[in-house]
């Protein structure tokens, strides 16, 4: 599997009903915590400015958008920014290491 870079960020649409947010960050919860166990969702962290990052997998781009990404509750929300990943020759948790 490929491994991403991904970049979100999720903007409300001014006037949801709180109700409304809750459900779909609840259901967004679940629905990262199937991708994790599907080892679609590595590791993902909040930014300073309140962005969500994270290490994703996908066996293509086209796979992460649309068995991954697509598929997230909060999705018509974001605005997603994808970097593939490559090894590094000199990575030290790489397969080359001593």
């Amino acid at each position: 599997m490929n491994e991403f870079f991904v970049r979100i960020v999720t903007t409300v649409p001014e006037g949801t009903p709180p109700e409304v947010v809750a459900a779909r960050r609840a259901a967004e919860a679940l629905r990262i915590a199937e991708l994790s166990r599907a080892g679609r969702v590595v590791r993902l962290w909040r930014t300073e400015d309140e962005h969500t990052v994270g290490l994703w997998r996908a066996f293509s781009d086209i796979d992460l958008h649309t068995v991954v990404l697509d598929t997230l509750p909060l999705r018509p929300w974001m605005a997603i920014t994808v970097t593939p990943l490559a090894p590094h020759p000199n990575d030290p948790g790489g397969p080359n290491r001593r």
